[in-house]
């Protein structure tokens, strides 16, 4: 049985299949999800610039302009989550989306129930509502979380991070010192029933050391552990 969502969420849904866009759409509304409908890649561009949707729905195939460029041009202006949704489901290509700045990626034919799952899923954490806010603080070394704020600050300067960024430094801030594996943190961020794979994490974690200022070839503040996962290193900040 899904779980009663009793805030209404927002979504812009890119997509130039205007039948799967309108059945889908009709499903989400039905599930009080307020859907704007975009064909065209540019109209859907102003549409998430207009509204401010809690989480962007984006079709990979898309005349003129793709999904990877789509998406690439929304984080570079706004940091709503953003599901990507494509018949191409290989690994590389999911790879590519997340590389981009996708949050999620979700391979057609999907559900439509694990669909408005993943939707409410990214719309909570977006809101700071995925679970019971931890009212403390998290200070490693050089870096401070409020979690409350959904705010990161290193070295004194904001860090402009999407919600899957935060969340995974989040978790692995919190557990500074510990090693945790990629299944861990599929399970910290993400919740174990979305479908996940290694190199997402491997991902969104070279995103986060990028922002960090964190070496790629020799990184000191989140290391790799080979063969097992990552660790947040305060004593090297």
């Amino acid at each position: 049985m899904m779980p009663v969502e009793r805030t209404s969420t927002s979504i812009v849904f890119i997509e130039d299949d205007e039948k799967l866009a309108r059945l889908t759409a009709r499903y989400l509304e039905s599930h009080n999800v307020r859907v704007t409908l975009a064909t065209d890649p540019r109209e859907g561009i102003a549409a998430v610039l207009r509204e401010h949707p809690d989480v962007v729905l984006l079709d990979l195939m898309l005349p003129e302009i793709d999904g990877f460029e789509v998406c690439q041009r929304l984080r570079a202006r706004v940091h709503t989550p953003i599901i990507m949704v494509t018949a191409r489901g290989e690994e590389a290509d999911r790879v590519m989306g997340l590389e981009g700045g996708a949050d999620d990626y979700l391979p057609k034919p999907f559900s439509a129930r694990e669909l408005l799952a993943r939707i409410r899923a990214h719309a909570r954490r977006a809101r700071g509502l995925a679970g019971p806010p931890a009212e403390r603080q998290i200070v490693a070394g050089s870096l401070t979380i409020d979690p409350c704020a959904r705010r990161a600050i290193f070295g004194g300067m904001e860090l402009a991070l999407t919600t899957y960024e935060f969340d995974l430094l989040h978790a692995l801030a919190e557990r500074a010192g510990r090693v945790l594996t990629r299944e861990q943190l599929v399970d910290l961020v993400r919740g174990s029933a979305d479908e996940a794979f290694d190199r997402s994490i491997d991902v969104h974690v070279s995103h986060l050391r990028k922002k960090l200022g964190d070496d790629p070839k020799n990184p000191r503040i989140i290391k790799t552990v080979r063969g097992i996962g990552y660790v947040f290193a305060i004593d090297r900040m």
